[in-house]
């Protein structure tokens, strides 16, 4: 299959982004079906974000 540079935008920032085709054949290969939402910028700053959030901090949850 035959892949071409496509120009994205992000759905947080509102910035065009392009999806080189050598990434798309990455994403091909991964098994993922859908295409980028997010600019570089705003995927960074997102999976930072999540890892703060998931384990560097205890639970306060109760233990029962």
């Amino acid at each position: 299959m035959s892949f071409q540079a496509k120009s994205i935008r992000c759905c947080d920032c509102g910035m065009t982004f392009t999806f080189s085709a050598g990434e798309q054949e990455f994403f091909r290969s991964k098994g993922f079906v859908e295409e980028p939402k997010r600019c570089y910028t705003c995927r960074d700053k997102r999976k930072t974000q999540r890892q703060g959030i998931s384990g560097d901090e205890p639970s306060y949850r109760s233990r029962y």
